[in-house]
């Protein structure tokens, strides 16, 4: 029997439609062909492991984004249309057989909806309805009936932070790869059963991590739902808050042979998941930026982390709020200077300060002005003055970095946005921002597994920007309604019912509640 034949395709990025700022092409940084297949995120598709050996691998293009303002329509257009044209030559001399759909789910694109369905749709229209198509998500995505219906098998993420994300790409994968195979005498493979609910929540990550209750029971549910017999595949998708759109909410999705199982699977995580809809809470203690700023001086504990968390560029913020910063230097115990506590801030992009301080040196002091270039509706930009700490190049973020140290203040600024993740972010600085500082303030939601082992004690500050975690104040108008936490009372529960969605890929009818 031959081997399957198997596409890779998929554009991955999150994106707030609550930011000014827009996603274009080269933030996607697409890979083409070979490239896609030598992606240390994709090594369990290499030449010699059991995937990689069971089936023809075919790159089309791929590409993850940074989260972002909205993609714009010329990106989108541009990327799915070498996609299809890519998918077009492929299957003029080939049988495809598979395609694993990698996206991420999120992906709001300027005049356009659902654009993850909508990208698979101009799919389907050149492999055809027959080519089993197996996506791998982030939890923080969305699905749409649509979505639901153009694949075959889905998944995504168990854990926030993200731990499993190779894992959910090979499970991806394999459970393709294990559909196909049961083809034999040309009979095309048995399609999976998918039991589809939504849900109306819509919570930040921040509410909904999964090392806290009450995600982390709910999550327990799901490979126990995939043990049952009859069951490939169960999910669940927190939706994504900062995403103003009619798909937006919670997902429930378990996929198999058997219709009752599937059911039974799906709603018993569904009516897990609705019983607790009023427990989520932050994942840490939370307030203004005044009442965190108080709780780190105060402390006993260094260093103290501080979370500005509307402004968090993985989550879609712009990375140029400068609300947060403002306020810091505008602290008494700032104004002290070296007298007061040794603070790191990380960061505010711009090019044109950082070119100064490139200009002037490590040790010179210099004048700039940084950020508000992209959302200024919070704050406009920030002058600063200090001696250049320190500059470094190659960045695949931020390209340059430079750091600013403003009296007690140890300031990052960076040529484009770039996240601060790991310990390594800063001590390519020559900053120590496990033992070094007083207090860290990141751009950032929930602390990222490096950062919360670094930090003896942290808080999550409710700061406005793109990604505000108080969602009742950004202004969603196309969200659906009812929709927990927007609505605190249901005149009627809802419908925790498993809708059952067609084999066939023609168009759906009906509402897609």
């Amino acid at each position: 029997m031959r081997k399957p034949i198997i596409a890779i395709a998929g554009l991955g990025c999150e994106n707030s439609t609550f930011t000014p700022s827009r996603t274009k092409v080269p933030a996607f940084h697409p890979k083409r062909g070979d490239e896609i297949l030598n992606l240390d995120r994709n090594k369990f598709l290499k030449k010699g492991t059991e995937l990689g050996d069971a089936a023809e691998w075919i790159g089309t293009l791929t590409g993850h984004a940074m989260p972002g303002g909205r993609v714009t329509a010329e990106a989108f257009e541009e990327l799915a249309g070498e996609i299809v044209s890519r998918l077009a030559d492929i299957t003029k001399s080939s049988k495809l057989d598979g395609l694993w759909y990698d996206i991420h789910g999120a992906m709001f694109v300027d005049g356009r909806e659902d654009a993850e369905a909508e990208l698979l749709r101009r799919i389907r229209k050149v492999i055809g309805p027959d080519v089993v198509v197996s996506a791998s998500m982030d939890l923080h995505g969305n699905v749409s009936r649509e979505l639901a219906h153009q694949t075959d098998l889905i998944t995504c993420y168990r854990t926030a932070p993200h731990v499993d994300v190779l894992e959910t790409r090979e499970r991806a994968c394999k459970n393709l790869v294990n559909i196909l195979n049961q083809q034999s005498g040309g009979q095309k493979p048995t399609l999976p059963i998918k039991a589809w609910i939504p849900l109306p929540i819509l919570l930040p990550g921040e509410q909904t991590s999964t090392r806290d209750e009450p995600a982390s029971h709910i999550y327990a549910a799901v490979p126990e739902v995939e043990a049952m017999d009859g069951v490939i595949d169960s999910a669940i998708w927190v939706g994504y808050a900062w995403g103003d759109e009619r798909r937006n909410r919670a997902i429930v999705m378990a996929t198999g042979t058997e219709e009752t199982a599937v059911c039974r699977g799906a709603e018993k995580i569904a009516q897990l998941f609705w019983q607790s809809h009023a427990d989520f809470k932050f994942v840490a203690p939370t307030g203004t930026f005044d009442e965190c700023f108080d709780a780190a001086v105060a402390s006993k504990v260094r260093p103290y982390y501080i979370s500005d968390s509307g402004d968090n560029p993985t989550a879609g913020g712009s990375g140029d709020v400068t609300w947060t910063l403002h306020q810091i230097l505008n602290r008494k115990e700032v104004k002290k200077g070296l007298e007061g506590p040794k603070i790191i801030y990380a960061s505010i992009p711009g090019p044109e300060p950082v070119q100064t301080a490139i200009d002037a040196g490590v040790g010179a002091t210099v004048t700039v002005t940084a950020g508000a270039e992209v959302d200024n509706l919070h704050a406009g930009p920030i002058e600063l003055t200090g001696r250049v700490h320190s500059i470094r190049h190659g960045d695949i973020h931020a390209q340059t970095e430079v750091v600013l140290q403003v009296g007690n203040v140890f300031v990052i600024l960076t040529k484009l946005r770039k996240p601060y993740h790991l310990e390594r972010d800063f001590k390519q600085l020559d900053l120590d921002a496990r033992n070094g500082a007083d207090i860290v303030i990141v751009k950032i939601g929930y602390l990222e597994p490096e950062l919360y082992d670094m930090s003896k004690d942290w808080m999550l500050s409710l700061t406005p920007g793109g990604v505000d975690q108080d969602l009742e104040r950004l202004g969603h108008r196309l969200i659906r309604r009812p929709m927990w936490p927007f609505d605190k009372k249901f005149e009627t529960p809802p419908n925790l019912k498993a809708r059952i969605i067609p084999l066939s890929h023609e168009p759906l009818t009906g509402p897609d509640e």
